[in-house]
């Protein structure tokens, strides 16, 4: 069960800006500084994400759609329905955290990562997840604006353009100029990867440090934080189900099965941080709690299904027959076996 660094680092983080918050005109530096931040991860993420290999991918739609609306449709109705939780066992801010956590795109790495380990359709994995940090980069935001309401800023003109200049255009940026760029980053992987999670524990700094000085903090007891845990337990173990079972009632194979499951019941860390705060401003310290916490959950607990899933014997891995039976879709190749 691993304990992910970058996380011991984000909390490291978070410990700094509570001891040392940036105030006054270090704050303002502190803040210009996460805005370039955020629109340089953006950037990069453009110029990484190959819309060629995305494109591909639609080969094997079924798979990617169910994905996509398992991230994009069923998390954040669960979401919705955690409402329920408040005041029981949850803060209204730490609720808003929990339900912008279910809007944020899957993860790529950690979901090829898994489904790899317990031999899944890592092809497909690899298409799922940049699919949805491409519908992320849309979806998200508007979601946000729309189900969170003012704690997001709603749908105000000055939110929208922020979104567009801090989230989209950098993206775009990244895209248009792959071409030239995309080898560069390629070869400098390992040192640009320093440079994205420094941009995030950057934003991370800015964020909690201006909770801490509008007192965001004295919202958050033991209890409550005991609470969040629990009500994402509960999440994360409804989701894993449900993209289990539910692949398995819609008759994809044992290796796809285990690609949707590990691409839709996860949500990405990377994207979600720089996102919460542009929309959250200085509630982001809370909004973005959950999302680190669920992160790390879900690190765990796929991390022990994927060996488990490694032992399972194939043979008795097989689909329920139907229109699809038989065949499997090659991503990429565009082919079909029989």
């Amino acid at each position: 069960m691993p304990v992910d660094p970058y996380i011991l680092m984000l909390l490291g983080t978070v410990g700094l800006a509570a001891l040392v918050p940036a105030r006054g005109t270090g704050a303002e530096v502190a803040s210009g500084a996460s805005t370039a931040a955020i629109a340089v991860l953006f950037f990069l993420y453009g110029i990484r994400l190959s819309t060629r290999e995305a494109l591909d991918g639609l080969k094997h739609w079924r798979l990617h759609v169910t994905v996509l609306a398992c991230t994009f449709l069923v998390f954040p109705l669960l979401g919705l329905a955690a409402r329920g939780f408040v005041p029981v066992l949850l803060t209204d801010p730490l609720y808003q955290g929990l339900l912008f956590l279910t809007l944020v795109p899957s993860t790529i790495q950690s979901s090829i990562a898994f489904t790899s380990i317990a031999r899944g359709n890592v092809p497909a994995a690899i298409c799922a997840g940049s699919f949805s940090s491409l519908a992320g980069i849309v979806l998200t935001p508007l979601l946000a604006a729309s189900l969170l309401g003012g704690a997001a800023g709603g749908f105000a003109a000055d939110s929208v353009l922020q979104i567009v200049l801090q989230l989209l255009v950098p993206f775009v940026a990244g895209q248009l100029l792959r071409r030239w760029l995309g080898g560069f980053v390629a070869r400098h992987k390992k040192v640009l990867g320093f440079v994205d999670r420094g941009s995030i524990l950057l934003v991370v700094y800015t964020a909690f440090s201006e909770g801490m000085v509008h007192g965001v903090w004295h919202q958050v007891s033991a209890a409550r934080l005991a609470g969040l845990l629990a009500v994402e337990a509960v999440l994360l173990a409804v989701m894993l189900s449900l993209t289990w079972y539910g692949a398995k009632a819609l008759r994809f194979s044992r290796e796809d099965r285990i690609a949707i499951q590990f691409a839709g019941s996860k949500k990405s860390l990377a994207a979600g941080l720089p996102m919460a705060s542009v929309l959250f401003g200085a509630q982001a310290s809370l909004a973005v709690l959950p999302l680190m916490l669920f992160h790390q959950m879900q690190l765990m607990v796929c991390a022990v299904i994927a060996k488990r899933r490694s032992r399972d014997p194939v043979e008795a891995e097989v689909s329920a027959p139907g229109p699809d039976a038989g065949s499997r879709t090659v991503v990429g190749s565009g082919t079909r076996s029989r």
